[in-house]
């Protein structure tokens, strides 16, 4: 770790050392070199002016300051209750709507333990459970079925539904967030995703997710969950109609909630994909600017532990240059049971890889892979592995939700 560390500050120096930058970006990097937080508006700027390069600089002596050359994976499987939704997001490739309904599933809770059961011999750690809102899917509905899986496999870490999911039905039993999430946890529920986050500010939320619960009810459905004691991650949907200030803005949001409670684990940057919904006329982002909103999402972010990448997603070979632009997590192998960037046109289509190739992919670029568990305990270190029967090391899973 001295060795690594050094490097990236003689990299750092070299940014602090050069008469040619701009002094803006001279001060920003002060910052990082003296564990300073930057500002909302450092937020802009770096958005606005800094170089690829900088970028980098900056947010891999971070990620190694945090994590040295660990890259994380974990192995775990998803299940969708249904795949129709109430909710008309314009971002959405993945729902269908009620009057589309025979083109969507509605599993029952038996058809779900069937899932969970297809799992009984694997080495997963997880299961992920959300989907679309509708009326069926309600408080007990979701109590029985975190119930039956602890029954069935108690091990297994249970982290499901988004607040969007939980304001519904916590409005439809007619009881307070604080009850609602304390029921989620007495009936099993171990953590909770990041999805639904998509963009606080209401200038953009409202274009394309009016009609969900809002970016104050997002936040505080996750707060109330931290004070139970509990774990949470975050995202961010960015690469579509919004602007710098509000990619900024949304971070800003999430540093003051954990700044409160601590309660987050990892920040993942979702990547709007265009295929198949109604902001299809709206181009993606480039590889230069999804690496700079990695790097940028790393600096921002000094609370968070992790930031993660999807290789799903974006693709292997950016998900390998991510891990020198502040990413230290890359999810993990994929079973392929959920749809929702392979139907908006994520780079990999029909993803797969065994374990051995993600290590593999993760080593290509001088870092150490990590088998993890929900919670970032070590449940593999992959560096000097011996490899048996690659079989046994087949993945199950973290699929593009989170």
């Amino acid at each position: 770790m001295n060795n690594i560390m050094a490097d990236q500050k003689s990299k750092l120096n070299r940014i602090l050392k050069d008469k040619n930058l701009d002094s803006n970006l001279v001060a920003i990097a002060n910052k990082v070199s003296n564990n300073q937080r930057i500002s909302f508006e450092d937020g802009l700027y770096l958005y606005a002016k800094a170089s690829l390069g900088y970028l980098g600089t900056l947010a891999n002596y971070i990620r190694e300051s945090k994590h040295g050359n660990n890259t994380y994976f974990n192995r775990n499987f998803h299940m969708e209750p249904t795949n129709v939704c109430l909710y008309t997001c314009t971002f959405c490739s993945y729902s269908r709507l009620i009057k589309k309904r025979d083109e969507g599933w509605e599993y029952t809770i038996d058809d779900m333990m069937d899932i969970v059961k297809g799992y009984d011999d694997k080495p997963v750690t997880e299961v992920h459970i959300v989907g679309g809102v509708l009326p069926q899917y309600d408080v007990p509905f979701y109590s029985d079925l975190f119930k039956t899986i602890k029954n069935h496999r108690p091990e297994l870490h249970i982290k499901a539904l988004t607040p969007v999911e939980y304001h519904y039905i916590f409005k439809k039993a007619k009881i307070s967030y604080e009850e609602g999430m304390k029921q989620m946890l007495e009936a099993g529920l171990d953590s909770m995703p990041g999805g639904g986050a998509e963009i606080f500010h209401p200038e953009i939320r409202d274009q394309i997710a009016g009609g969900k619960c809002s970016g104050e009810q997002w936040l505080r459905i996750h707060e109330i969950w931290h004070d139970l004691g509990k774990r949470s991650n975050a995202t961010m949907l960015y690469g579509h109609i919004e602007e710098y200030r509000h990619r900024v803005d949304h971070m800003e949001q999430l540093r003051t909630l954990q700044d409160k409670t601590g309660g987050f684990q990892t920040f993942i940057p979702l990547k709007f994909r265009n295929k198949g919904n109604e902001m299809s006329h709206v181009e993606e982002s480039t590889v230069v600017e999804d690496l700079k909103n990695y790097a940028i999402s790393r600096i921002y972010l000094d609370n968070f532990d992790h930031i993660k990448a999807y290789w799903p997603m974006i693709g292997r070979d950016t998900a390998q240059l991510s891990l020198a632009f502040g990413v230290d997590d890359i999810d993990g192998t994929i079973d392929d049971t959920t749809k929702i960037y392979t139907m908006a046109g994520s780079e990999e289509q029909n993803p797969s890889l065994s374990t051995k190739e993600l290590v593999q992919l993760i080593k290509l670029v001088g870092r150490h892979p990590i088998e993890r568990d929900t919670l970032y305990n070590v449940v593999t270190d992959y560096m000097d592995h011996e490899w048996e029967d690659d079989k046994h090391y087949r993945g199950y899973v973290s699929l593009p939700v989170v």
